[in-house]
């Protein structure tokens, strides 16, 4: 029965993984991968998550199920770190968490969520976005649509957005990047939040915010200002959450799925529903991730360890966005690639060609994305001047 099947090419970004293991440069330079690395090149464990793994270790008493929503404490320490301490959404009991496989598990149970409660619904995300957002709602039979996000220039096209926005249909979905947009790295100011939430209101959208990387952009509750400012002034809102990259466990596939509702009532009947969508997915969520976060975040020393922690991997990378356009300051490059400094998170969106980022990977050992699209983790003090100079030969 196979004999019919053919082979699909490989995933982009695990093609340049071995590309880059094979080469023998060794000024090589891996800008491709989508994980946070410190100066040397590693993804390390954070100590916050080595001290709680071994408190779990020494105090775990069962390996039984957890539920198809998960860890009734996972969701409590989740649901206040996205909509925030004291937030009136919690203390009208509107939002319901439901822990998933990874921040792509809780895209899959909204995305068969819609495609099960608001059939006929299209769903609209920014061109460009992460690409793994077309696999996801395509696969959960939603019809697919882009607005407008970065123009010919390489710079955030807000009036696009606002202006395509402005003409989606009543009641469908819009995808939107709380923070660190992936994969170009820029971001909307909280005037631009304010106008999308008025857009929103008035073509009665139902917002889907993707939360990937909270406290990697200016901070925890500075990140959070486009989720909690929807969530506080709209019925219904989704938003998927990772703990990925705040926390570093990326192989424990950690995230969460939080609902807001109208009220109590509503909530309950939707939670209900997300229980039935999670149960023919996958039954019920890996543990072992939420129970490090669990545990880091009920305990405030290790809270406060992690907290530090974070700052250190946000200060880093938004060093190294500066340090990166001053180093092309000598060959007059400087103000060509200056959004890289404007940028947030991890990803940037270069402006580099195809062409140009083929040349650095055959001339230079650099790799990225084809898209221009740079992981600013990858940089470091040590290849800044090597990675000017090759720009510098593409340009």
């Amino acid at each position: 029965m196979f004999e019919h099947i053919e082979r699909v090419p490989g995933d982009a970004i695990l093609g340049l993984i071995e590309a880059f293991k094979k080469d023998t440069n060794p000024q090589k330079v891996d800008l491709g991968v989508g994980v946070y690395k410190d100066a040397q090149g590693n993804t390390p464990v954070m100590r916050a998550v080595k001290e709680a793994e071994a408190l779990l270790l020494k105090n775990e008493t069962t390996k039984t199920y957890i539920g198809s929503h998960g860890a009734p404490e996972y969701g409590q320490v989740i649901l206040p770190m996205v909509l925030g301490e004291g937030s009136p959404i919690l203390e009208a009991r509107r939002a319901s968490a439901t822990q998933s496989p990874g921040g792509t598990g809780a895209l899959r149970l909204a995305a068969d969520f819609i495609t099960r409660k608001l059939p006929g619904k299209g769903i609209w995300v920014s061109d460009p976005t992460w690409p793994n957002h077309h696999g996801i709602f395509t696969a959960a039979g939603i019809e697919l649509h882009k607005y407008p996000y970065v123009d010919a220039e390489n710079r955030l096209d807000f009036d696009g957005m606002l202006a395509a926005l402005k003409q989606i249909p009543e009641g469908d979905v819009v995808v939107l990047h709380a923070c660190c947009h992936n994969p170009t790295g820029f971001d909307l100011n909280r005037e631009q939040w304010q106008r999308v939430l008025g857009v929103i209101q008035e073509r009665q959208l139902l917002p889907l915010v993707d939360f990937a990387y909270q406290g990697f952009g200016e901070g925890l509750d500075e990140d959070a200002y486009g989720v909690r400012l929807l969530a506080e002034n709209l019925d219904e809102v989704i938003i998927t959450s990772s703990c990925s990259k705040n926390f570093g466990i990326y192989c424990e596939r950690t995230g969460c799925l939080i609902l807001v509702a109208k009220d109590a009532e509503q909530m309950e009947n939707v939670r209900s529903q997300i229980a039935i969508v999670a149960r023919e997915n996958y039954s019920n969520p890996p543990a072992h991730g939420g129970a490090i976060v669990s545990e880091i975040l009920r305990s405030a020393e290790l809270a406060a360890v992690w907290r530090d922690e974070l700052t250190e991997m946000r200060d880093r990378i938004n060093t190294l966005r500066r340090d990166f356009v001053e180093a092309l300051e000598p060959y007059g490059l400087d103000q060509k690639y200056h959004c890289v400094a404007e940028q947030r998170g991890m990803f940037s969106y270069t402006g580099l060609t195809p062409d140009q980022v083929d040349r650095l990977r055959d001339e230079f050992g650099i790799y990225m994305v084809r898209s221009g699209r740079a992981n600013v983790a990858g940089f470091s003090q040590e290849n800044l001047s090597y990675l000017a100079k090759a720009i510098a030969a593409v340009n």
